[in-house]
């Protein structure tokens, strides 16, 4: 079986290792262009692209996939099947109908929950108590297309983006091999999505970032969670900016002045939200390095009645 793999950012590269160290032939690697990055703004490899170069893999990197010539050019490689993962473009019809299995796609939401390029994210944003992960045949839709396997877990309150999102990856990268060995087998089931049940998970945006203290400690919590390690939510103090990392819900009642600083615990600061009160303990200050909440006031004046908010 000749496989095309369609991918760009890190949840796309276990996928790729599974299917190398399974044995299946990956005749190509369809990724983004490298775009510029860091301070220096040089042009960098997408973590897809550094797995295909270690492995000697040929490489397309179209800045439209949907062209006439990137078609063709996926089409020399004759796939049997397309996979593609968090690959950041479109199909077109014609893509989608040259390989003779299919395009099949990882999609970290179950589906028709969550349609979209930010599944994870805005799943732990809603404080979602169940997701999961999806193989499911493409269609010219955004993730509507015919589910094929599905896999659930619970979502503990305090797990963040970049801990849930490995956990997603690798638990697809077994159901895509899982998959393929059924279309060897010829014994692929699939089921329609029920539409009327769909949900969507946009892009995130800067402003998805900003803490709104006025909210609950529930939905900051969710937020910060939501948005660790990358990239990162953050409030102003005094000033300066302060991202936050790591937090948790100690009182779900009670209210007072938003965003307040009530006190110093054991692992960091107290602060009042719109409904409850939130302990703050991992955080960056603007040009320092990420540390804990401790470290942090042991190198500062900030203490209590400071009010954290927009910026002065």
């Amino acid at each position: 079986m000749r496989i095309v793999y369609m991918g760009t950012s890190d949840f796309a590269v276990y996928p790729l290792r599974m299917l190398l160290d399974s044995g299946y032939d990956v005749k190509g690697v369809v990724t983004q262009p490298d775009k510029p990055r860091g301070r220096g703004k040089k042009l960098a490899f997408s973590p897809v692209k550094e797995v295909a170069v270690m492995h000697n893999l040929s490489l397309f990197q179209p800045a439209r996939i949907k062209s006439p010539e990137a078609v063709e050019f996926v089409k020399s490689w004759q796939p049997d099947l397309i996979v593609v993962v968090a690959y950041g473009q479109i199909l077109s019809r014609e893509l989608l109908s040259l390989p003779p299995l299919g395009c099949i796609n990882i999609h970290a939401s179950l589906l028709p929950f969550y349609r979209g390029p930010a599944p994870i994210q805005r799943a732990l944003m809603n404080g979602e108590k169940e997701t999961g992960v999806t193989i499911m045949y493409m269609d010219e839709g955004l993730d509507t297309g015919d589910i094929i396997k599905q896999w659930k877990m619970p979502v503990d309150e305090d797990i963040n983006y970049g801990e849930l999102k490995d956990v997603l990856t690798k638990k697809g990268a077994e159901l895509l091999i899982e998959t393929i060995k059924d279309m060897e087998k010829g014994k692929v089931e699939r089921y329609k999505q029920d539409h009327s049940q769909a949900t969507y998970a946009p892009m995130l945006t800067p402003d998805d970032e900003i803490i709104m203290w006025d909210k609950s400690a529930g939905e900051i919590h969710n937020k910060i969670r939501a948005l660790s390690p990358v990239p990162g939510a953050y409030s102003y103090i005094e000033g300066f900016k302060l991202k936050i990392f790591r937090s948790r819900v100690v009182e779900k009642t009670g209210y007072g002045v938003p965003g307040e600083i009530k006190g110093i615990s054991r692992e960091g600061f107290l602060v009042q939200t719109g409904e409850g009160i939130l302990e703050i303990l991992e955080v960056q200050r603007e040009g320092k390095k990420r540390m804990s909440s401790l470290d942090f006031l042991r190198g500062s004046r900030i203490g209590q009645g400071i009010i954290l908010g927009e910026k002065k």
